[in-house]
């Protein structure tokens, strides 16, 4: 099984199909070596326009790349399976150039193919993404989680609550599949959206394709907190692998009196905690303060760029990258 929600055929299908501004002039699915077993993983690589570089099928709405496939497929190949499968990239074109992000820099798979491009005459750079705060699930779930948060935000959620129920009816809905229910809810999520400080989404059919998507493979927690009959705050989360992944979230300018989107997290937090019983959740993409507030550990996301050394378009290209990273040490230095 993937080790994520966004190393799924299903992620990437959507993707391909709804999330890009303009379409991919191509898209190959690259066979990673074949394990003992005879399972292959693939990464997903796409080339943007004729003679740009190879790079990861990912975008704005990407917070995590990788493989798909069983990941026993590329546990314990030989180097020089990886050497070989490297070699192969100098047949897809643009792969003078490579680069893939957002990545998990921990991840065996990512050493062993950068060090596979090394030794098929490519020169390799790891570079910051952004930063990724997560929480892994105490003993004792949602009860342990709530007493470990900041007394600030815990009494910002009761308030909000008490606040709610002065005011009148409220409650929260998890929509978790496909239902007569959904397209409301989606609808709903819209509403909020556009209500709230985001900026339009820049491709507006990803989302209810994401959300349909979702409800399909029992990823979808859509979650809608209402007061009467009028949504104020609305949030997407994708639950895979033990882990949940708060991917949107929205609330209606405004109405901050109600904290409505401190209330819904806490919702969902409590029914990713102590229903679905995930070992962790993850705030993906960014450093925002607020997310501290929520989490208590933060890793970072990193790319990877390789460049062939042997093809003089490689070899240009690692001289311009060179050059920019100079470039910036300098102004860093001089400020």
């Amino acid at each position: 099984m993937p080790e994520d929600v966004f190393e799924t055929e299903a992620w990437f299908a959507n993707l391909l199909a709804h999330g890009f501004e303009r379409a991919p002039q191509q898209h190959w699915k690259w066979p990673l070596p074949v394990s003992s077993d005879g399972g292959t993983a693939y990464l997903h690589l796409m080339q943007q326009t004729p003679g740009k570089p190879l790079s990861a099928l990912s975008n704005y709405y990407s917070c995590l790349y990788g493989p798909t496939g069983p990941l026993e497929a590329i546990h314990g190949l030989s180097a020089g399976q990886w050497r070989a499968a490297a070699k192969a990239l100098r047949h897809i074109p643009g792969g003078e150039v490579l680069r893939l992000q957002p990545l998990d820099d921990d991840s065996p798979w990512l050493a062993a193919l950068q060090s596979g491009l090394q030794a098929a005459g490519y020169w390799t750079n790891r570079y910051f993404c952004f930063g990724n705060w997560y929480q892994t699930v105490p003993h004792g779930g949602f009860g342990a989680y709530w007493a470990q948060r900041p007394s600030a935000l815990r009494h910002s959620v009761s308030r909000g609550r008490r606040r709610l129920s002065r005011a009148g009816e409220w409650r929260v809905d998890i929509h978790t599949g496909e239902s007569n229910h959904l397209d409301c809810a989606l609808s709903a999520y819209e509403a909020v959206y556009s209500q709230s400080w985001k900026q339009p989404e820049p491709c507006p059919a990803f989302m209810p394709g994401l959300v349909h998507t979702a409800a399909r493979q029992g990823w979808l927690r859509l979650g809608v907190l209402w007061a009467g009959d009028q949504p104020l705050a609305a949030q997407v989360w994708l639950v895979h692998a033990h882990k949940a992944n708060i991917y949107k979230l929205a609330y209606v300018q405004g109405q901050d009196r109600f904290s409505p989107g401190s209330v819904l997290t806490a919702a969902l937090m409590q029914h990713a905690m102590d229903v679905d019983r995930v070992l962790e959740v993850d705030y993906l993409s960014g450093d925002d303060a607020y997310k501290r507030d929520w989490m208590a550990q933060r890793r970072e996301r990193i790319g990877l760029m390789a460049f062939d050394r042997r093809h003089w378009r490689g070899f240009l290209a690692w001289g311009r990258h060179r050059l920019g990273r100079l470039r910036s040490l300098v102004s860093g230095a001089v400020r």
